[in-house]
């Protein structure tokens, strides 16, 4: 992949760094959903917010290899490329971390769990200094937080990818 570039509001040019990479929309026997919470080590004045297990692709690596590598390593939660299916959701954002401009390709994947122990053992030393906390959130307080979740359509996308794995459990039990 080539670098993007792009004029930002200042009328300068900013150069995005292209970047793929897996997250997982972690949920467990309660319905809640796995957060972690960080901020950007260059700029922690620009506060913190939460967001989903995940990272990058490394090369060769697919989606789906990449959705079970950042899971074990964020959460000490071991599954097989398998066990994560289809992604649920696809999209594209743009943001800074650590004195770089991406534009991500995302894909998620909607994992189920009875219960599960957080280990973050398996952290990089950016995200050991970047991720101060983790969480489970239920639906509704995801849906009215005031906190900063991203996407930014967090609770829409849990409920469509909840509501589709629905639709696909009902329909291979016919």
């Amino acid at each position: 992949m080539g670098v993007v570039v792009d004029v930002w509001q200042s009328g300068a040019v900013t150069v995005y760094t292209p970047r793929r990479a897996a997250r997982v929309l972690l949920v467990d026997g309660a319905g809640r959903l796995l957060l972690f919470r960080g901020f950007d080590p260059v700029r922690p004045e620009a506060g913190r917010w939460w967001f989903t297990p995940g990272g990058g692709l490394d090369p060769g690596e697919t989606y789906a290899e990449c959705a079970a590598r950042e899971l074990a390593e964020e959460t000490g939660l071991r599954l097989t490329v398998a066990e994560f299916g289809e992604p649920v959701h696809t999209d594209v954002t743009e943001f800074s971390f650590d004195g770089v401009w991406y534009r991500q390709e995302q894909q998620f994947f909607l994992v189920r769990v009875a219960a599960h122990e957080v280990d973050t053992a398996g952290f990089s030393e950016v995200e050991r200094g970047s991720v101060d906390g983790h969480r489970w959130w239920s639906a509704q307080e995801l849906a009215t937080t005031g906190e900063r979740c991203y996407p930014t359509d967090l609770a829409a996308v849990l409920a469509d990818a909840l509501a589709g794995a629905a639709q696909r459990k009902g329909a291979s039990a016919c």
